[in-house]
Order: structure tokens, then sequence, then C-alpha cells
């Protein structure tokens, strides 16, 4: 009987972080592809396009208009998820239909008054300057009572749904924990009170000593591929240091984010040699006036393309209806990211 091979056979994996298991094929790796493939467009932009409603000076939905900004510029979202003044209310008609009303704020940040940037095209400085704001909007929002979370993220590209091709991210803060942080939440103080250690800290200990699956690393922060990951390019950076929230990190740890986070996406515009898409999010401690000791700052990377530029993941038929799967293991992924460049495409 031949050996189990983890990088040949079928097996599952198992994500500490949310209790979630994930089914990894490799050998289907090897399948022709005969689905969808898109055609790709030119990522060439204009430094300012006078019909984008998120360059500085041009008009926004109600008639309202842009500072003349440079650098960074935040405003409460025009078409906002959640809203401040939705009345309470409830609808509990026993276990099976119930409701709860929901507020929140919704925020747009454009990372750079520059149309044509991306993050991995930015200086670090200037990234630096987005997480700057980061920190002082979750500290803003984390004052008000109404919020018990806030959500940092940032979708790039038009097959993640991103409306609008400017540079800019999203916060949006609600008065209740949303389901991912909420699972996070429950299986790391599940692991700190049996441990005394943060299950990010260990893990990336553990990781570090692997060496296989790291991507970039710094004195503050590293860029990995998970053990766990489900899209086929997933990543995370984690801080080294066990950090409850973004407001918590030093000067130096806020450029070391920044250095991180440009060379990871930097990567992955090399890959394909394109403007890579992916939905990314940092995941912190609620802001519900509690302790959570046990809370390890982290942030998200899912990207969606396969193959090519061209030919995307989708989630159907089992993943929708069993469990998620993918068909190149993690070290895969990790060593043909691991061996790009750290200069992206376009300065070569």
């Amino acid at each position: 009987m031949n050996k189990f091979n983890i990088e040949e056979h079928p097996h599952r994996r198992f994500n500490p972080l949310t209790g979630d298991w994930i089914l990894v094929s490799p050998h289907r790796a090897k399948r022709p592809w005969q689905g969808q493939v898109e055609k790709t467009v030119s990522d060439e932009r204009p430094s300012y396009d006078p019909t984008c409603y998120l360059c500085a000076g041009n008009e926004r939905a109600g008639g309202k208009f842009n500072p003349p900004y440079k650098g960074t510029f935040v405003f409460t979202n025009d078409f906002s998820a959640l809203l401040t003044h939705s009345p309470e209310g409830n609808i509990d008609e026993g276990n099976l239909f119930q409701a709860k009303s929901e507020t929140g704020i919704c925020k747009v940040i454009c990372f750079s008054d520059d149309h044509s940037m991306t993050i991995p095209e930015m200086e670090v400085e200037d990234i630096r300057k987005v997480v700057d704001v980061w920190c002082d909007e979750y500290a803003e929002l984390a004052a008000n009572e109404m919020i018990n979370y806030v959500q940092i993220f940032e979708n790039k590209g038009a097959i993640m749904g991103c409306s609008n091709p400017h540079p800019h991210g999203q916060i949006w803060s609600s008065s209740s924990v949303p389901t991912e942080p909420e699972k996070e939440s429950k299986t790391q103080k599940e692991y700190f009170e049996k441990h005394g250690t943060t299950l990010l800290g260990d893990y990336l200990k553990a990781e570090l000593a692997k060496i296989d699956r790291i991507l970039v690393e710094n004195d503050h922060f590293v860029a990995l591929v998970p053990y766990w990951a489900v899209w086929p390019f997933e990543t995370m950076i984690i801080s080294k240091r066990p950090v409850q929230n973004i407001t918590l990190l030093t000067d130096a740890e806020r450029t070391a984010l920044a250095d991180v986070y440009q060379k990871l996406t930097i990567k992955y515009d090399n890959l394909f040699e394109v403007s890579f898409a992916y939905s990314a999010g940092l995941h912190q401690a609620p802001t519900d006036g509690k302790d959570y000791p046990e809370w390890h700052l982290h942030m998200h990377f899912y990207p969606p393309l396969l193959r090519s530029a061209s030919v995307k993941k989708f989630m159907v038929g089992y993943e929708m209806l069993a469990t998620p799967q993918r068909d190149i293991t993690a070290e895969q992924a990790a060593q043909r990211l691991r061996d790009l460049s750290d200069v992206h495409y376009k300065s070569k």
C-alpha cells in the first residue's frame, strides 16, 4: 500500500482559527482546464479621472464634492450598508424566525489622490499613512458606544466586486460582532485559556521554524500562506508581537506593517504580471470595552486567481454544499509566491 503523501494525496486540513476543515486535492492540479477564461483588461489608468467620484475635487452622490486632498482622504460612505439611525427592534417567533436591528457606521478611505496607484505601486511611506488612518479611524469608532466591532478591509479588482479602481478601502463598523471575527474570538479564547499564549503567536513560531510557507518577514510582521488556506494563493499577515488591535502598534510596527503589505502585494502582481485582485482585511479585537488578551492582530488576503490572470477559482458545487476544496497545496502556493521578486514587474 502506498504511503500517504500530503503533496500528492487527498486530505483534510483543520483551521484552528475558525474550527472549520478544508479538503485538499493536490492530484487535481494536473487536470486540463477547459473552464471559463476571462479576457484580461489593461490596468493602465490616468493619475486623475474627471469621472471618478473618489478623485480629489470631484463630485460624489447627492451633490457632495471631495476636497482637493493630497494623500489619504476619509468620508462616510454615501451608500452605507449600516446606518446610525436604524430603529431598535427584534423579531422572535421561536428558533426558526429571528431578526434583530443593526446599526453602524461605514466609511471609505482613499489611499492616494493618484487614481493610477495601487498598494503594491505605492511607496512604503505612503502606505504608512494609510496604516495611520486605519489606527485613527479604529480609535474614533471604538470610542463610540454604539460600535462593538470595526472591520477594516480592501476589495481590489473588478472581479472582487470593486466598483471603482481608484485606490481605496473601507471600514464597516457595527453594533454586533460579525460572524468570522466571532468564530475567531471563540477559538482564540479557548486556546488562550488552555495554553496561556495566543493561538496565532504559537502558530507563527511553528511556521517560522518550518519556513516552507513563509513569504515575507521583517522585524515585526510575517506574511505567509496559512496551512489551512482555502483560496489558491490565500495569505495572512501576522504581527510578531501579540497585540489586540492596530492602535497598540508602535511607530516602528506601523511602518513594518506597511512594508509587508507592499512586499506581499508586489508578489501578487508579479505572479501573473497583472494587477492582482483580492479581498483583504484586518481582524482584531471587538470594541465593546472588554479585555481580549487572547486576540492577536492579523490580516487575511483572499485572492480568486488560480492558474493565470484570466482563470479564477469559483466556490461552487461541493464547496457550496459541503466544504471548501483546493487543488494546490499551501506549500506549493507558498513556493511560487516566495520565488517571485520583491520588485514590481512594471519597474523591471
